[in-house]
């Protein structure tokens, strides 16, 4: 199969879709991460070309890690995104030359305008990848993709609400040495955000060790469900990854879902 997860940021698809991303590719499949925005605005004392520059090779290094087949940075600024036409086009473009059978996007309630607006081009493509006279450069796809929402905790105006739940703890070090090649991001930018730049080691295997403990979070409640809803209520799953079906796009069934997806 060919998933495409669209991102808002160059380290946005490693965070909610790494782990499944890792397993996915393992099992053959084709995975491309795809951030919309180059990414600039993201530290406390670098920005413009030469920290686009760092984001993109630190994106390119995570897949590698990852062992997925493609990542792509567009040049879009940093914080600066909304849901223009000539945005819509571009993913409408990504979307078809990776002949996507499943596309992955944050849901459109979010702290971020740039999550929210790479939501709202990614559902404003989610019909028109299917009609030839848009975009008629790019072939258009003869069936629409599945559109799956990323996890978040926000809650109004309507909670996450998984269909689809993936255990993680099989490749959680995967996902960290993915996070680990972000360190723009995971050891500088959001440690200096939260207040806690101080507490990052110096060294790198106590880098890594400290950052499994702080992205290792307490599953919601309503992650367990969809969990022993796939697994059972017996097995202890302590990582895992939830995914939302978007009322737009193709509707799979839960044991269509439950087929593509790997435990």
């Amino acid at each position: 199969m060919k998933i495409i997860c669209i991102g808002a940021h160059p380290d946005d698809c490693e965070i909610e879709f790494g782990g499944t991303a890792a397993k996915l590719a393992a099992a053959g499949h084709n995975v491309k991460f795809l951030s919309v925005t180059n990414g600039a605005a993201g530290h406390f004392s670098e920005s413009g070309p030469s920290l686009a520059d760092r984001r993109r090779r630190e994106a390119q290094e995570a897949a590698a890690r990852l062992g997925i087949d493609s990542t792509e940075v567009l040049s879009n600024p940093d914080a600066q995104l909304v849901p223009a036409l000539e945005s819509r086009w571009e993913i409408v473009r990504q979307i078809r030359l990776w002949r996507a059978d499943i596309v992955l996007t944050h849901r459109p309630w979010d702290y971020h305008p740039d999550h929210r607006y790479a939501s709202q081009l990614v559902q404003d493509s989610a019909y028109l990848v299917v009609v030839p006279s848009i975009c008629p450069e790019t072939p258009c796809l003869r069936e629409n993709p599945v559109f799956l929402y990323l996890e978040d905790r926000f809650h109004w105006p309507a909670p996450f609400a998984p269909d689809l739940a993936v255990d993680i703890d099989d490749v959680w070090e995967r996902k960290m040495d993915a996070l680990d090649a972000h360190a723009s991001q995971v050891y500088e930018w959001l440690p200096w955000v939260d207040g806690d730049l101080n507490d990052v080691p110096q060294s790198a295997g106590a880098r890594r060790a400290w950052l499994s403990r702080r992205w290792s979070r307490e599953l919601s409640l309503c992650t367990r469900a969809a969990l022993a809803r796939r697994y059972g209520s017996t097995r202890n799953i302590e990582r895992a990854e939830a995914f939302q079906v978007c009322e737009y796009g193709r509707r799979p069934s839960a044991e269509e879902l439950d087929e593509i997806f790997p435990r």
